[in-house]
């Protein structure tokens, strides 16, 4: 999962994250680039499933992986697309 919830609300006992899924276990399927971008994460792929985010109780989140900010163009503009249809 992604946390894309700013830490400026970390008093909440959720966060909102967009689910990342393994493109080795994503069926062949054509998606939005815009709206559901692939990323390299320890020299996999995986998909951001964009409308499938969701909020999650803060006590089932481990320790993160590996941070995403370089792509957070990418992510926002995922958002937009879902949220602002552009």
């Amino acid at each position: 999962m992604l946390d894309v919830q700013r830490d400026l609300l970390n008093g909440l006992d959720s966060r909102m994250v967009i689910p990342l899924r393994s493109l080795k276990h994503f069926p062949k399927v054509k998606l939005p680039t815009r709206l559901t971008p692939i990323f390299t994460i320890e020299g996999e792929e995986y998909l951001l499933e964009t409308p499938k985010m969701g909020a999650v109780p803060l006590r089932v989140l481990s320790t993160p992986v590996t941070s995403l900010t370089k792509a957070q163009d990418q992510i926002t503009a995922a958002l937009d697309f879902l949220f602002q249809g552009y």
